[in-house]
């Protein structure tokens, strides 16, 4: 699998989105995407709890330990690199988390708008 360009929603070099734990489609630390990421991991998002029980609720549980898949489970406050359909979803059920538009990679604009992104960035 050959990684896309790491390029962010704003142009810039993609930054690091999480290490603890590690996220990204290649598990990383970047919301770096290819063509077989067919999910679109590429929203850098932090994680509330409304949004790990939106999610759960949906049929993608965040929040439970997997350890035969060396998966810890998020908290509230840990970053991932979330589908960019999932986070366009919470954004039309109104609980988005905040996203680090530096660490969001340029394809999720295939799918979320800027604009949309933009109204949950993180403050500077």
């Amino acid at each position: 699998m050959e990684k896309d360009d790491s390029i962010n929603v704003l142009g810039e070099p993609l930054v690091i989105c999480g290490t603890d734990p590690v996220t990204g489609f290649f598990r990383d630390g970047y919301c770096n995407t290819c063509a077989a990421d067919q999910g679109s991991h590429t929203v850098c998002a932090v994680m509330t709890a409304e949004f790990l029980a939106f999610s759960k609720y949906l049929g993608n549980d965040l929040s439970t330990p997997r350890p035969e898949y060396g998966f810890v489970g998020l908290n509230p406050g840990d970053t991932w690199c979330l589908c960019a359909s999932r986070f366009l979803q919470a954004h039309a059920e109104g609980c988005a988390p905040q996203v680090s538009l530096e660490a969001t990679h340029k394809r999720a604009l295939e799918i979320v708008p800027l604009d949309v992104l933009q109204v949950h960035s993180l403050p500077e």
